[in-house]
């Protein structure tokens, strides 16, 4: 089940997944039982933004219970819903992920995860260290409102939806429909792949 998600974009400046990561990754697997995929999306627009984000995927291979699977090329978006200018530009990525922790779980640490690298939730829209956002869960639909599955914006969101496309062009969103499809009926203004930075799968 591994090979989808390591489709890369047909740019050949992005280079593939070692077969020999891939293959360690695949054993670490043997300690999950029934795994569940899921989509998770980073986001941060404060201090080393490259190196925040690095360390929200080591920080979440860390996990017991969870293994990253593949970790998407990074963009860069200018943020939403404040003036232009107002707040530094994101750099946006996206991990797919395998796990045995329940939804809930999978939402604390990524609390935890955003709050090491002090993430300050006093504005609404307001700059932050790091987002650590569940996009999908297997196929669970919720309308709770600690954690609403999928994502209720995703759909409409080119920094999520480019960064997930890149790493499984055949993506479903659940609910919504192909990934694809999706990115094709949103604007891409303002969100830029970046090209130069790369973010690690960890070993």
């Amino acid at each position: 089940m591994t090979a989808p998600f390591l489709k890369g974009p047909s740019d050949p400046t992005v280079q593939p997944v070692p077969a020999s990561v891939v293959d360690k990754v695949d054993a670490a697997d043997t300690t999950l039982s029934n795994p569940k995929w899921a989509v998770v999306a980073l986001g941060s627009n404060l201090g080393n933004r490259l190196e925040t984000l690095q360390g929200a995927v080591d920080a979440l291979e860390d996990t017991p219970g969870l293994r990253i699977k593949a970790v998407s090329p990074v963009y860069e978006t200018e943020p939403w819903g404040v003036e232009p200018g107002s707040q530094p530009a994101y750099f946006n990525a996206v991990v797919v992920l395998k796990t045995t922790l329940p939804p809930s779980s999978l939402l604390e640490r990524a609390h935890a995860v955003e709050e090491a690298f002090h993430r300050v939730r006093d504005e609404h829209w307001g700059p932050r260290t790091l987002d650590v956002d569940i996009v999908s869960y297997a196929d669970v639909a919720s309308d709770d409102p600690q954690l609403t599955l999928p994502h209720p914006r995703a759909h409409e969101r080119a920094f999520v939806l480019a960064p997930w496309h890149d790493l499984d062009p055949e993506a479903q969103l659940p609910g919504r429909g192909p990934v694809a499809g999706l990115l094709d009926a949103v604007t891409r203004d303002g969100v830029t792949p970046r090209k130069d930075l790369e973010l690690r799968l960890p070993e």
